[in-house]
């Protein structure tokens, strides 16, 4: 096992110290190239620092429903006709939108890359924000959050867990954004988002590929360089207050199977090299869940048969705060209120007893492949250089971050479940099944990240 550990870290650290180099423009924006010569393929990645979380009461999901407007066209670029000059060069671009950030990106042969670059920067100034195409998308927007979330179950359950786990952060609004907010919101609502947010200095350009940085950055001089900056309004901290008692929310909707979703309050990564906590985190999810013999399925779906399915998560990357999450479905013949039992019974094992030393090596190097199998994609190259860059962090830290999570202990482990996954901060949602209409099929929901 060691050796595969040795392996993973010598594969990540290759494809890591590809030439990543950067540049800040005259205007702020900040240009990330990263070279990947193993096929003639360039992707394209414009992050705005705007995301769910900086929107106000009243207006939730007008972050979501500008990237929708943002293919509406410019007066150089009728609506519609971005997604047509990318598909005519062969390439394929889209959009998502998360509570921290919203992301565009295009993927194409390399010698077409010049074509996204000049019509990224004409949208990010230029767009055309009408009436009467606004009234068009807010609808299509809203029949999507139907979809998501008003007719899936899961959405439903997920989106109370996310209202009651954060009682003040923004993070407790949908992505998409609450329907009342959706149908209440006006154009005037949208415009004012883009002239706040969509500015070259709340902008970082990424490009990966089979490129040349120079050219790349000389594209951008060109093409983003004359852009005017604007004022970032000052964005005010949001801290959630501290949970002192356990929360419990229970979500009534159609659906065949009931659900149960814990979710403890936790640390996000704030400073790679200190930090070790998120590290300990991380492993810790891949002792519950990620392969075959983690311990949820194992114990709780293969020998109790009490659930159905059973899953963890963690994500140490974001602006905000974090959650620490496991949920499952009991199999039949057996209760929520049993399998919440049981999954708190599984975390207590591993605060009581820790986990062994050879149990630890395997999830680590499940963890740390998923790392070196995320670095086929040219996509997830730039995804992962852009989350990090919005999210405040260096994302050359990311080298720290695989060494620090290769370096975990057992009792790091043991001590993150101990201090984090207590009851004092523990939200608890559970779907109530109600009758299926039988004119609706059923629908799986989810969460953060909308693609346009």
């Amino acid at each position: 096992m060691k050796r595969l550990l040795f392996v993973l870290s010598l594969a990540v650290t290759a494809v890591a110290h590809a030439e990543i180099v950067d540049q800040t423009l005259g205007n702020g924006m900040r240009v990330i190239v990263k070279t990947d010569r193993r096929a003639p393929v360039a992707v394209s990645q414009v992050w705005y620092r705007a995301g769910s979380m900086d929107e106000s009461y009243g207006t939730t999901g007008v972050a979501h429903v500008l990237e929708h407007m943002m293919f509406k066209g410019t007066p150089d670029v009728p609506a519609g006709e971005f997604s047509r000059r990318i598909a005519a060069a062969g390439g394929r671009e889209n959009a998502f939108t998360s509570r921290d950030h919203t992301a565009y990106f295009q993927t194409l042969q390399k010698d077409r890359l010049e074509l996204a670059l000049k019509l990224e920067a004409d949208r990010m100034v230029n767009l055309v924000l009408s009436g009467d195409e606004f009234a068009k998308e807010i609808q299509v927007v809203m029949e999507e959050r139907r979809l998501r979330t008003e007719d899936s179950a899961q959405g439903r359950l997920y989106e109370g867990l996310m209202a009651s786990a954060f009682q003040t952060h923004p993070y407790r609004h949908p992505v998409i954004g609450w329907m009342d907010d959706l149908k209440n919101m006006s154009v005037d609502d949208a415009r004012a988002w883009y002239q706040r947010w969509y500015t070259p200095n709340n902008a970082t350009l990424v490009v990966a590929g089979d490129v040349d940085p120079a050219q790349v950055f000389a594209w951008a001089r060109q093409y983003f360089g004359p852009l005017a900056a604007r004022a970032i309004p000052p964005r005010k901290p949001q801290r959630e207050p501290e949970q002192n008692g356990a929360r419990q929310v229970t979500v009534k909707a159609p659906a065949k199977l009931p659900v149960v979703a814990l979710a403890w309050q936790a640390p996000s990564l704030a400073e790679p090299e200190k930090d070790s906590d998120p590290y300990a985190l991380e492993i810790l999810a891949g002792v519950l869940d990620g392969h075959a013999s983690a311990r949820l399925n194992q114990s709780l779906v293969r020998e109790k048969r009490l659930a159905t399915e059973a899953s963890a998560g963690y994500d140490a990357v974001s602006r905000g705060p974090a959650l620490f999450m496991v949920d499952a479905t009991p199999a039949e013949g057996h209760t929520v209120a049993e399998l919440e039992a049981a999954l708190k019974q599984e975390i207590a094992r591993i605060v009581k007893d820790g986990v062994d030393e050879k149990e630890l090596a395997r999830v680590k190097a499940q963890v740390l492949s998923s790392q070196v199998y995320q670095q086929d994609s040219l996509f997830y190259q730039a995804m992962l250089i852009g989350e990090w860059t919005t999210a405040g962090l260096d994302y050359r830290a990311r080298d720290i971050r695989f060494r620090k999570l290769k370096e975990v202990t057992a009792e790091q482990v043991r001590a993150v479940a101990a201090k984090y996954l207590v009851d004092s901060t523990l939200t608890v949602a559970q779907l109530d099944p109600q009758p299926l209409d039988s004119n609706k099929p059923a629908k799986r929901g989810f969460g953060g990240r909308h693609a346009n």
